[in-house]
C-alpha cells in the first residue's frame, strides 16, 4: 500500500545506471530504499524500517518476547541460507537438512501456523522468499523434499 508514498524505479539488474551505486546504494546490490534522506538496502533492514517508519498495522507483535525471538530469527538468516547453499554446492543434503529442521524448530516455539504464533509477521517475510525458491530447487535438482518429516514447515509454507 505504499506505491502512494514511494516511487518504484525498475533496474535493469544486468545492467544497472551508474547514478544506482554512486547515489542510491555503493554496494550496488537491490532492493535499496531511499527516503528523508537515508538509503537503506540491506533486504532485513529494510523490512524493519517500512514497518516502523510507514502507517499501517505493524508487521511486528507487541510481546517483548516474540520481538526478541524476532531478532534471534534474522540473526541466524545467514547461517540458514549458507547451509542451503552448501547444499547447491555438494552431494548430500545434510546442510539442507540441518537448515530445514532448525525452521521446523522455529516454527514449534509458538502455537500457530506462522514463526511467531498465530499471526503472520516480518520473520515469515524475511524467509519465506528464500524458502519457496529453495523448495523448488532442491526438489528439481536433488529430488529432495524439504516438508519430509517437519509437518510444521509444511502447514508453514501452505
Amino acid at each position: 500500500g505504499l506505491q502512494d508514498k514511494i516511487k518504484l524505479v525498475p533496474l535493469n539488474l544486468q545492467n544497472r545506471p551508474a547514478w544506482y551505486k554512486e547515489k542510491v546504494y555503493p554496494e550496488n546490490k537491490v532492493p535499496s530504499l531511499e527516503h528523508n534522506g537515508k538509503v537503506i538496502g540491506e533486504s532485513l533492514d529494510l523490512i524493519k524500517y517500512v514497518d516502523s517508519n510507514f502507517e499501517g498495522p505493524s508487521l511486528l507483535p507487541d510481546d517483548a518476547d516474540k520481538k526478541e525471538y524476532f531478532e534471534t530469527l534474522l540473526s541466524h538468516m545467514d547461517q540458514f541460507l549458507g547451509l542451503v547453499y552448501a547444499t547447491f554446492k555438494g552431494d548430500s543434503t545434510k546442510d539442507a537438512d540441518a537448515a530445514f529442521d532448525h525452521l521446523e524448530t522455529a516454527l514449534a516455539k509458538y502455537d500457530g501456523p506462522f514463526l511467531l504464533g498465530n499471526e503472520f509477521t516480518l520473520a515469515d517475510i524475511a524467509f519465506i522468499p528464500f524458502v519457496e525458491r529453495f523448495q523448488i530447487y532442491l526438489s528439481e535438482v536433488f529430488n529432495y523434499d524439504l516438508t519430509a518429516g517437519r509437518p510444521k514447515v509444511a502447514a508453514w509454507i501452505e
